[in-house]
């Protein structure tokens, strides 16, 4: 569980370690299907792979971008 006390950093790092749980216990047999499910495609770890991808994805856009400098209008800007 998460509190208000955690950034938005800790949250997201804690959605990929669950994620990365989710995918060692959802993890294809040697049948080809999912140890916990039973099924041959495993919308659990389906859901699991995208909070990964997404986490990715948002990660390569922060880094890119880099750190936002002062707004335009911001009072505290120094000259």
């Amino acid at each position: 569980m998460t509190g208000p006390f955690l950034s938005l950093t800790q949250v997201c790092n804690r959605l990929i370690l669950t994620a990365r749980r989710v995918l060692r216990d959802h993890r294809p047999g040697s049948d080809g299907r999912c140890l916990v499910c039973r099924t041959w495609t495993c919308a659990v770890a389906t859901i699991a792979r995208d909070v990964l991808r997404i986490a990715e994805e948002v990660r390569r856009r922060n880094t890119a971008t880099g750190p936002a400098g002062p707004e335009r209008d911001d009072p505290q800007r120094t000259r």
